[in-house]
């Protein structure tokens, strides 16, 4: 059982956070009470701005969620039905809902099995195979940089050239990472950002945001996110959507990421913590060369897919979280069987059924990092 002087510890503590970021947040929020636009208020505007100079990108949009930016960046493509889109089959499912929604199909793509990213050569493969097959016009590829780390860009770049198709970076859990020593953020034509309460940036709801050094693109987006309005508010131009960023949830962004370089820096403390602590009993997380991770969740590999209930079992009894991401790749899941072509995906089957992911938040002490380490060790 749980040691009585070692409370559990936090999978994630925003209730901690709270108290750590103090004054500062609740001057951001009552600013937004004492004015009152809490719907496209300035604090909106400003923390689009921080954002755009944090990655180094020309454009930020604010919008709802990181789904409803995947969804507004599609839209604004005109994918539809009888589009192909292609993106990992082993990630969250909103990357692969969006498509369904808007009436196109996502075609699954295995992943490299030590760095859970996107395969850029069964990406080709996938994009030939629908090629061939002439049910479906291959239209967009979506990468996700999972975890924390960033996709295989460069490589995705090449390709999406040399097909003819559009590039989308959903880095809805990688905000904050580095690749080849630049922020992520204008690896594609358009970025999708998530500031789900888990996220490395996270606010205390759900928002999102889009990237992209295209001016255009970025007037559709914001046109799309409300409603499809042009220039006044009731000349609709386009089908649209309710996708607005909430000005209160921007005020809580902008106080968090006043520290945000400093979370950072804490998320990589623990994971090479982990890493010295854990490697001979479990695989740690393979690192993408040139990268730096925002650790978003830090996620081990154990040999036996066996193994993994009586060692959840055992870190709960110390008081221990832990959680899968995923249990199922989402060729497997229900609403997506139907509309896979059968093709095998079998690492992202394999990673499934061996992920285990520790806490890693800012919040944890090197005391509870101490005892999550002592926990899966044993």
């Amino acid at each position: 059982m749980t040691d009585k002087t070692d409370k559990p510890i936090a999978f994630l503590d925003l209730i901690a956070q709270q108290k750590r970021l103090g004054p500062g947040l609740r001057q951001r929020v009552d600013a937004v009470f004492d004015h009152c636009h809490f719907v496209m208020g300035p604090e909106v505007f400003e923390l689009e701005k921080r954002l755009a100079e944090w990655c180094g990108a020309k454009e930020c949009v604010g919008v709802s969620s990181g789904t409803d930016a995947l969804q507004i960046v599609m839209m604004a493509e005109n994918i539809g039905r009888g589009d192909a889109v292609f993106l990992p089959a082993f990630t969250y499912t909103a990357t692969a809902e969006v498509p369904l929604v808007l009436g196109a199909t996502p075609v699954f793509v295995d992943v490299d099995p030590n760095t859970f990213q996107i395969d850029p050569q069964h990406l080709r493969a996938r994009i030939r195979a629908v090629r061939d097959a002439g049910k479906l016009t291959p239209r967009a590829i979506v990468g996700v940089d999972l975890f924390g780390q960033p996709a295989p860009w460069a490589e995705l770049r090449a390709i999406a050239q040399e097909e003819g198709l559009f590039l989308l970076a959903d880095c809805a859990q990688s905000f904050g990472a580095d690749l080849e020593g630049k922020p992520l953020g204008r690896e594609a034509t358009a970025t999708t950002l998530s500031f789900f309460p888990s996220k490395p940036l996270g606010g205390y709801g759900d928002g999102g945001a889009i990237l992209t050094d295209d001016a255009e693109r970025a007037d559709l987006y914001r046109s799309l996110r409300t409603h499809g309005e042009g220039k006044t508010r009731y000349q609709v131009l386009r089908t649209g959507m309710n996708g607005r960023l909430d000005t209160i949830q921007a005020a809580v962004l902008l106080a968090k990421l006043d520290g945000f370089k400093q979370e950072l820096a804490r998320r990589d403390a623990i994971a090479q913590a982990y890493d010295a602590g854990l490697k001979d009993v479990v695989q740690t997380p393979v690192r993408v060369p040139n990268s730096k991770s925002a650790w978003a969740i830090y996620a081990v590999l154990l040999k036996d897919p066996a193994e993994r209930a009586p060692l959840q079992a055992r870190l709960k009894e110390k008081g221990v979280p832990s959680a899968i991401y995923y249990p199922l790749p989402l060729h497997k899941q229900p609403a997506y069987e139907t509309h896979h072509d059968g093709a095998a995906l079998p690492v992202s089957e394999d990673l499934a059924t061996r992920i285990l992911a520790l806490p890693i938040h800012p919040e944890l002490t090197d005391a509870e990092v101490a005892r999550v380490i002592a926990a899966v060790r044993g």
